[in-house]
């Protein structure tokens, strides 16, 4: 059976090109090449294609919706309570207006490219959320070359390229748990951070060494991809230095929680002989024993404030960066000065 129609994917196949690409091409919109243009609108005309005067019209209007691409590991999304107090926040202020969270999951940078480029390619949301930027992150060059989407970055400004930003004080953070650590009289820290491609993890690398070099400490850390299994295994290295820290801080709260289970384990007495702090304040911190002590940072106001931006954006607004409001460290059971 012949196909009646010939589509965007057809020329895509034909012109070996991505279906983004084509549509870039098709709809007069930067993205692509000269030469690339010029080729796609060949193969179209060539094979017969036709725009769909009715997916045009849908194109140019309003989706009420905001993207966002989660390229976490499947395994450290289902256990990990950051991104699922952001949602919440999203979703209850989009909801409040009209509007819906459309979620993609992506295997890796590459396909999150993917989905946003074809996001901008056919207008699919009326803005994007992008999370966990990196150092010479892509994306930013991508959303600059396409300022008729609106997008808001969750990172430093530093490192927005120019983009609208909400940060967080990582600096501030940093140096809060440092001299917490201090005052209490620890000499030896170590940190079990996120991975270091990530702007938020190297800002708070930076703001460490400084502390911990200011104050005269001694300063180790591990990065890894923030899994329980990731923190048992640093806070197992770690305690097996001949002079192990006595205090560790966690870049999140699921390392945290299994790095009691891992003192415990080996004998460490928390909070007597060893300090453990979470980055990242949940109810797991609350309900696991000795209870965690974490900075407090309230990410479902986050997630509000992050879709109250980016409406205002769609509205047409000129929405200035920001910096989150400070976090308070919230004192728990699991630290503490060292036994005698």
């Amino acid at each position: 059976m012949l196909k009646s129609k010939v589509t965007i994917s057809d020329v895509a196949k034909a012109a070996g090109v991505s279906s983004s690409a084509v549509s870039y091409a098709l709809n007069d919109k930067p993205g692509v090449s000269a030469a690339t243009r010029d080729k796609v609108l060949k193969v179209a005309d060539k094979m017969g294609w036709r725009p769909n005067s009715a997916a045009k019209s849908l194109s140019d209007a309003s989706t009420r919706s905001i993207g966002l691409v989660l390229t976490y590991d499947t395994q450290v999304l289902s256990v990990e309570t950051y991104t699922m107090e952001l949602i919440s926040g999203l979703t209850a202020e989009l909801e409040a207006e009209g509007y819906s969270l459309l979620v993609r999951s992506a295997h890796s940078a590459r396909s999150e490219m993917d989905v946003l480029k074809e996001w901008i390619a056919t207008g699919a949301v009326d803005g994007v959320l992008l999370l966990n930027i990196e150092l010479g992150d892509p994306r930013v060059e991508l959303f600059s070359a396409h300022p008729e989407m609106p997008v808001l970055l969750l990172c430093d400004t530093s490192m927005s390229g120019g983009l609208t930003a909400l940060a967080d004080d990582e600096q501030g953070s940093a140096h809060l748990l440092v001299d917490y650590c201090h005052e209490l009289g620890h000499q030896r820290i170590a940190r079990v951070a996120g991975p270091e491609r990530f702007g938020h993890t190297f800002t708070r690398d930076n703001a460490f060494m400084e502390e911990t070099a200011e104050l005269d400490l001694q300063y180790s850390c591990f990065h890894t991809d923030y899994s329980p299994e990731e923190g048992r295994r640093c806070t197992e290295r770690l305690l097996s230095l001949p002079k192990p820290p006595t205090a560790i801080i966690y870049d999140n709260d699921v390392m945290a929680v299994a790095a009691l289970q891992t003192a415990a384990k080996l004998g460490v007495s928390v909070p007597d002989q060893l300090s453990i702090i979470s980055w990242d304040d949940s109810f797991l911190c609350n309900v696991s024993s000795p209870s965690v002590t974490a900075l407090s940072r309230n990410v479902v106001r986050r997630g509000h404030q992050s879709a109250r931006m980016l409406l205002d954006m769609i509205d047409g607004e000129d929405v200035e960066s920001m910096i989150d409001a400070p976090s308070e460290l919230v004192f728990r059971d699991s630290s503490g000065p060292l036994a005698g």
